[in-house]
């Protein structure tokens, strides 16, 4: 029966989010409708029925013959033919729009360079026919310089001095250049705006238009997330998919086939939310519905970042990280209400900085009776004087809370706070104040992939509670795993904190190794 459903199933033609058309779209009212004969009879590599309806709606004009759309921002899930995309367009931008300039990027030049070289081979393809079409587009390919390859510069040139050039996405790329058509593929590995400063200025300011490309992203996918942000608000959405005013720029257009926000991988009708060209069978199909919702069952068994990457890659939804150190569906599990009052004589500690030192967090965990370990942050700081305001709250905070142990970590950001935290008693057999008594404190050094990769054992094991406290949340769930040889430890880079991750781990490890106590003496006699 549900393999039944999955080969009945059929990718959906219109996009789940897409910026509404100002007016009815024909052929005087739309240039889409035009490219689709283009590929169909000059390129005889029809538009898949998705890619029609795409094409149609992003080419809408203005009453004044411009486009309407500046910038073009589609989303879909892979494998569904979004690449072929541009390589079509480019093909008419070059030979019929006679543009001066295209220019095509990637995060890589290679691929870039794929793109380019199939525009390339379907126009040679064309003019070796002997039709009139075919006749009018080997006219106007040059008998030299047609076709530029060397010395790190890629373009083809018409006879008309119709330009196809591409390149890296860089903060290089585009400028000096006046650009009437610019694709930018991946959209989602733009970690910073350097690609997107260099080229969006250097699009003429008169009819120039921008095709950003994607699936979805994490939270580091700067560009892209802003992009959106700004077309989901002309819809009259906010991030999170929720009615508000419609305020922004109607020139920027968004067309997104993406599963719903709580769409499901075992999901059949998700998942065709994001996979437009599933089931169908024009060109073979690019998609088998079975076949994807068994990778999505699969994919939900294993969780981590298999499960991520397929909520990106398959389904086209947001997630926070794309190599995410602690798995999310499994964090969720391990929420449990509650708190440490019956365990308040075994509490550890452990505080740790942001690498930017604009947070602070003290974490406090101890080993619950059914051997649980409970997590639950004790405080936070943040601002440009958080240090400060820690070292002063630190000594009356821990006489209050009374852990046995405190942690930190001398060789991260907390080594900003190495005078407070330091045992000086240790060295000098005298008391200064610090530590409070009772409390030691523990500098956790050598151990700090065994405490990440730890954590993650205790979430994956469901042995570990929480009480579903929004910082702890968000840096769990933000954390990401930075390699190290077979170990890893959390990411501090990419902009985000992390420290709440780093002193939930430290106090989870020393709650696990903190000495069992041995209980009041008791006098036993054997008769």
């Amino acid at each position: 029966m549900i393999a039944q459903h999955a080969r009945a199933a059929r990718g959906r033609t219109e996009p789940r989010l897409w910026t509404p058309s100002l007016r009815a779209l024909t052929p005087d009212t739309s240039m889409g409708f035009d490219q689709i004969e283009f590929a169909r009879d000059v390129l005889r590599r029809p538009f898949d029925p998705w890619q029609e309806w795409l094409v149609i709606h992003a080419g809408e004009l203005l009453p004044d013959g411009t486009p309407r759309f500046r910038i073009v921002l589609v989303l879909v899930a892979r494998q569904n033919g979004k690449t072929e995309i541009p390589v079509i367009l480019s093909c008419y931008w070059q030979f019929i729009d006679a543009f001066p300039l295209i220019l095509g990027t990637s995060t890589k030049l290679d691929y870039a360079k794929e793109s380019w070289d199939k525009a390339i081979k379907l126009i040679e393809k064309v003019a070796a026919r002997d039709d009139q079409a075919a006749r009018d587009i080997a006219a106007l390919i040059p008998r030299r310089g047609w076709r530029r390859d060397a010395n790190g510069e890629q373009e083809s040139k018409t006879t008309e001095g119709c330009r196809y050039k591409i390149g890296p996405a860089n903060r290089e790329g585009g400028r000096s250049l006046t650009i009437d058509r610019l694709v930018l593929d991946e959209l989602r590995e733009h970690r910073t705006f350097d690609a997107w400063n260099a080229t969006e200025p250097a699009a003429s300011p008169w009819g120039a238009q921008i095709w950003a490309l994607s699936n979805a992203g994490d939270d580091g996918s700067v560009v892209l997330n802003e992009q959106r942000k700004e077309a989901l608000a002309v819809i009259g959405l906010d991030e999170r998919e929720q009615p508000i005013e419609p305020t922004g720029d109607y020139r920027i257009g968004l067309f997104e086939w993406s599963s719903p926000p709580d769409g499901e991988p075992d999901d059949i009708d998700a998942l065709m939310y994001a996979n437009p060209s599933a089931g169908a069978r024009e060109r073979g199909g690019r998609r088998d519905p079975e076949a994807l919702l068994a990778k999505g069952r699969a994919a939900m068994r294993a969780g981590g970042d298999k499960l991520t990457g397929f909520r990106t890659e398959y389904m086209c939804q947001r997630v926070k990280k794309l190599d995410p150190a602690i798995d999310p569906a499994a964090w969720h599990d391990c929420l449990d209400p509650g708190d440490l009052s019956e365990v308040r004589n075994r509490l550890t500690a452990c505080i740790d900085v942001s690498l930017d030192e604009q947070h602070a967090t003290l974490i406090v965990a101890a080993v619950m009776p059914d051997d649980r370990v409970r997590v639950e942050a004790a405080h936070a700081w943040d601002g440009r004087d958080c240090l400060t305001r820690a070292t002063n709250d630190l000594p009356a905070m821990l006489a209050r809370v009374r852990p046995r142990v405190l942690g930190w970590l001398p060789n991260g950001p907390a080594a900003a706070l190495a005078a407070t935290l330091a045992d000086r008693s240790a060295k000098t057999g005298k008391r200064f104040g610090w530590p409070p008594p009772g409390v030691t404190v523990s500098e956790i050094r050598g151990e700090v992939p065994a405490i990440c990769m730890g954590l993650a054992r205790e979430v994956v094991g469901r042995t570990l509670v929480h009480s579903d406290d929004p910082l702890i949340n968000d840096h769990i769930e933000g954390a990401e795993r930075l390699r190290r040889g077979d170990v890893w430890v959390f990411s501090r880079k990419g902009g985000g904190h992390c420290d709440a991750a780093y002193a939930t781990a430290g106090a989870v490890h020393l709650a696990r190794t903190m000495p069992t106590p041995a209980g009041r003496p008791r006098l036993v006699t054997v008769d």
